[in-house]
């Protein structure tokens, strides 16, 4: 009994202490013979032994059930957050590229606007300068045509037969000279009109044509882009309800990692050191078990011996 005691104390073993106390009081208090007692005592060792190998057997299934729910646990806690942190920069991403068409297609529609409003402005002169141009072209028209009908009036006239205007004559060559001089300013001031008008149209015409390509080309990129944009919005909100579902998993695999680690994970002994422990006293227990084999095996020979000897 004393082995057993002294092991219980070794290893500070509270089962081998109580197994201790029972074997005394069946030492001091069992019935039959010396060798009854001391098979009732291997009985309750071996009985301890199996009970504590079992408990090994059982602690062993348990370490490799929580090492198998711990790493798989930890794993799918990595997969969730290395999916959460790709989400998130996917996000991230994509509402950075949503907010720099945004910020083009404002410019866009302030560079239209300012088009418009010089298209505009181009349109008002445009109209102006040819109302101009068709009352003076008209007044000049009136004028050549007014001094065209003078001087057919006085060419007629002095082409008459009659020469009883002779002494005039003189006097009728120096106004149809002048007549003849006016026509012809006349004629170059409407050309040179006419030929600025045509310069101004065709001026105004060309502008108006390069600012439809880019008034067309700026209305295409503001649709392209702002179409863009709400399609990254549309996946930026697909995307957040997906992280959302994820960071639902990541707490549900978190709330049942830390229930497994409470499970699991020993906070006074660890797996170890409880294995090392039960082992020490299941070697210890089969020790003692020997010695009460050898001691059993010597009272069965002294006992033979003594039959033996009566005989």
């Amino acid at each position: 009994m004393r082995f057993i005691r002294d092991l219980a104390r070794k290893q500070r073993s509270t089962v081998l202490s109580q197994l201790a106390s029972r074997l005394n009081s069946e030492v001091r208090y069992g019935s039959g013979s010396k060798a009854d007692v001391f098979a009732k005592i291997k009985g309750l060792i071996q009985d301890m032994i199996e009970k504590l190998e079992a408990e090994a057997e059982e602690d062993a299934t348990k370490k490799a059930y929580c090492d198998k729910e711990l790493a798989e646990t930890n794993q799918k806690k990595s997969d969730k957050t290395a999916e959460i942190e790709k989400l998130t920069a996917k996000i991230e991403q994509q509402a950075a590229r949503s907010k720099k068409l945004k910020e083009e297609v404002a410019v866009l529609e302030g560079e239209l606007a300012e088009l418009v409003k010089e298209q505009a402005e181009m349109d008002k002169i445009r109209a102006e300068e040819n109302a101009i141009w068709k009352k003076n072209s008209a007044e000049m028209e009136k004028g050549i045509a007014g001094v065209k009908k003078a001087l057919k009036v006085l060419n007629d006239y002095y082409s008459k037969a009659d020469k009883a205007h002779s002494s005039s004559d003189g006097a009728s060559s120096g106004i149809i000279g002048l007549l003849e001089v006016a026509q012809a300013d006349f004629e170059k001031g409407l050309t040179e009109m006419n030929a600025a008008e045509d310069k101004a149209q065709n001026t105004y015409d060309a502008e108006s044509k390069e600012n439809e390509i880019e008034k067309t080309t700026k209305e295409q990129d503001v649709k392209y882009k702002t179409k863009e944009a709400a399609g990254l919005d549309k996946s930026n909100a697909e995307l957040g309800s997906d992280k959302g579902n994820v960071e639902t998993e990541l707490a549900a695999v978190n709330e049942y990692l830390r229930k497994i680690e409470e499970e699991c994970i020993a906070k006074a002994e660890t797996y170890a050191e409880r294995k090392a422990r039960r082992e020490a006293e299941i070697n210890g227990l089969k020790q003692g078990l020997e010695v009460l084999e050898n001691e059993t095996a010597f009272l069965q020979v002294r006992a033979l011996r003594g039959v033996r000897k009566h005989a």
